[in-house]
């Protein structure tokens, strides 16, 4: 009597799919904590000082996954810096959503420099900072494109923001993105600048808000 080895194939097709899956998310997993891993060496070791040993003891796979997954540490590290610009959204969004309210400018900028305050100069965005500045020398094309796809982009919508309130009779920026650049200055030139140089943050939240407040109150005496 001959076996149906057809009604065998589903199945196993099935179970070759499931394999694959299983395989596919056990290699995602050690993706993500190479990943995890070497942001945590860079930041903590620098470029030079870091190994792939490091990173593999870190993620807890042999050096071999770490190879399998980055060819060598310029492309693990260049992968790690660009992975943080996705994180500048939340900020772009927010500046793209000042409303064209004149009574209400004052809040609406002070509200917004506060924030800005608070996401860049958070510990790892000031480390990150200054490992890519760190390495610019030696790797130009990647710290211009972090700084073209991150704030760049945020001082673009920022001047388009501008743009549009000026547009409305509510500021005058005869350079719209000039005077993104005065408004990032005005509120971000002291505490980033300190915790750059002493290599933590020199700010209390007290202090934030006075940045955020006297440099909206300088602001809106050039824009207003």
């Amino acid at each position: 009597m001959s076996t149906d080895q057809s009604s065998t194939l589903p199945v196993e097709a099935d179970a070759d799919v499931e394999r694959e899956s299983t395989m596919d998310s056990r290699s995602a997993r050690k993706h993500q904590a190479i990943l995890e891993a070497a942001t945590d060496v860079f930041l903590n070791k620098g470029y030079a000082g870091t190994s792939m040993d490091d990173i593999a003891k870190l993620a807890a796979v042999s050096k071999q996954t770490v190879y399998k997954h980055f060819a060598d540490k310029e492309k693990l590290f260049a992968e790690i810096v660009l992975a943080t610009t996705d994180r500048i959204d939340a900020l772009v969004n927010l500046v793209a959503d000042i409303p064209a309210d004149a009574e209400a400018l004052d809040e609406n900028l002070t509200r917004l420099a506060r924030q800005f305050l608070t996401a860049l100069t958070r510990p790892q965005v000031i480390q990150l900072r200054r490992l890519i500045i760190a390495n610019a020398d030696a790797f130009p094309e990647l710290g211009a494109t972090w700084y073209e796809q991150g704030f760049e982009r945020v001082l673009a919508t920022l001047a388009d923001t501008f743009r549009r309130l000026t547009d409305k009779g509510i500021l005058k920026t005869p350079d719209p993105l000039l005077a993104a650049h005065h408004f990032s200055g005005l509120v971000l030139w002291i505490p980033v600048n300190q915790a750059m140089f002493h290599g933590i943050a020199q700010h209390t939240d007290a202090d934030l808000a006075r940045y955020a407040d006297g440099g909206i109150r300088a602001f809106l005496a050039a824009y207003a």
